[in-house]
């Protein structure tokens, strides 16, 4: 479970977030929606451990960040552009994150790849990826240890409707046991996958609805 407790985001005078509290549970698709600039990133670099509150507390699993834990633990995340190393293929990439943890096997990595249609045996290095390339790897790192949490930021960014609809159908499959929080700005991606829809606009955060089904 994550709760956000009373949560104020501040940059100087600006604020960007106040008093929000939230409470997202398992086997739930949490959609986000706003204008660029209304909070819904800051908001998940928070529960990343990524940006601090000004005010206020966020709790994953009983944990409080920057606290109790810097980062929430089980957590595959996908913010803004995904980030490689240019000079290394997708695969080394990946096998490089996979040895931090050491929860995924090779062949495990490569079903992943082909699953997003990305070659685990291609040389090509990242920095010659196209940016729907770049999004696929970046979506696999998020996914491939099969963490309790997704935080899916434009998940869908440079997609092709195939994969589109693929990601869209694995998210339904396996948010049973995990938490998964999405931003969009493609309506139909909130609107078939979301059990709960929030809405960030002028510093706060109001629920839409209950269900999108």
């Amino acid at each position: 479970m994550i709760l956000i407790n009373n949560v104020t985001k501040k940059f100087g005078t600006n604020i960007i977030l106040e008093n929000i509290n939230l409470k997202l549970q398992e086997g739930n698709i949490y959609g986000f929606v706003g204008k660029n600039g209304s909070g819904k990133t800051i908001l998940f670099k928070m529960i990343a451990g990524f940006m601090a509150p000004t005010n206020g507390e966020i709790k994953v699993y009983n944990k409080i960040i920057g606290k109790d834990v810097d980062f929430p633990t089980s957590c595959g995340i996908i913010i803004e552009s995904p980030g490689f190393i240019n000079n290394l293929s997708g695969y080394k990439n990946l096998k490089l994150l996979s040895d931090i943890n050491k929860t995924i096997s090779e062949d495990e990595i490569r079903k992943y790849m082909n699953f997003f249609g990305l070659d685990p045996y291609d040389k090509k290095k990242v920095k010659n990826y196209s940016l729907g390339m770049k999004q696929k790897l970046g979506l696999i790192q998020a996914l491939m240890e099969d963490p309790k949490i997704l935080i899916l930021d434009e998940p869908m960014n440079a997609l092709e409707e195939e994969t589109v609809i693929k990601v869209r159908e694995l998210l339904k499959k396996i948010k049973k046991e995990k938490i998964i929080l999405l931003s969009s700005h493609n309506k139909e991606d909130i609107d078939l996958l979301c059990d709960r829809i929030y809405h960030v606009k002028d510093r706060h955060i109001n629920i839409c609805n209950e269900s999108a089904e």
